[in-house]
């Protein structure tokens, strides 16, 4: 599944052939995405400027000048493909301005999009419960040490819910508790604050350089510009079953399942 580094990717490249662009037409190809298209999108959004594009945790945002956004999920494989050379029998939405014609593609059909007055997207469902986000200033070490306390959940799990911090998903979860020293299976509750001030940068660094490098393409991501995330030659547990702990300590990267997904660290140096 695309998460945040993917999604803020796919919103970077967008803005560049989208932003201040009219739309000129936005056509539904298919019926059969997760969730039915919201009624009379084309027509509302036809002749409207795009005037900004923006993120909430793991959803994209095409803001209008009419005070609509149209707001995506990428789903497990959706992604968006800039003029297209060809159409695609899994691309499920079309949107064109005078110069650029994208499409919404998504094989395993679990994406989605809405459309909000603007004015109310912190009400939104999806939104209105979620805790901050991970590279803004609302996360700090004191607020996790808040939101975790008394918890005996793992903080593996714990950072998983969109409650506590916005955005987060597997992948970056367990990089960035093995670059904290922190054990996945940590009751949250018990992690100290100086852990937790090792943690929230850590939660920056490896989403700051996963954006950079454009993502992690594992399975079916794919930028808009066609070109594939590298983020994934870096990672330092996920996926490394078996191999050298990268601090050089002796450690061998172990998995175990948590909470119906995989959890990869080093039982050496993470506690």
């Amino acid at each position: 599944m695309p998460e945040l580094p993917e999604v803020e990717t796919t919103i970077r490249g967008l803005a560049l052939h989208l932003e201040d662009r009219i739309l000129t037409s936005v056509r539904t190809m298919r019926p059969d995405m997760r969730r039915p298209f919201p009624a009379g999108l084309g027509q509302t959004l036809v002749g409207a400027r795009v005037t900004g594009l923006g993120r909430r945790a793991k959803f994209g945002l095409i803001h209008t000048d009419r005070a609509r956004t149209l707001i995506f999920h990428l789903g497990m494989s959706g992604r968006w493909r800039i003029d297209p050379e060809t159409p695609d029998k899994h691309d499920h939405l079309t949107i064109e301005t005078e110069t650029n014609r994208f499409a919404l593609n998504d094989p395993r059909r679990f994406g989605w999009v809405d459309l909000v007055d603007t004015a109310e997207l912190d009400s939104w469902p999806s939104f209105a419960s979620m805790g901050p986000e991970p590279l803004g200033p609302a996360l700090t070490p004191a607020y996790l040490k808040g939101a975790l306390a008394g918890r005996r959940q793992a903080i593996k799990l714990l950072l998983l819910d969109q409650r506590i911090v916005a955005g987060l998903g597997n992948i970056y979860v367990c990089e960035a508790l093995w670059r904290a020293r922190i054990s996945p299976k940590r009751a949250g509750g018990r992690v100290s604050l100086a852990a937790l001030e090792r943690l929230v940068p850590a939660i920056r660094e490896v989403l700051e350089q996963s954006i950079r490098d454009g993502g992690s393409s594992l399975r079916d991501f794919v930028r808009p510009d066609g070109e594939l995330g590298y983020f994934a030659t870096r990672f330092d547990v996920y996926g490394r079953t078996g191999q050298v702990c990268r601090r050089e300590d002796g450690g061998l990267i172990r998995r175990f399942e948590q909470g119906g997904r995989s959890s990869w660290y080093c039982p050496r140096c993470q506690r």
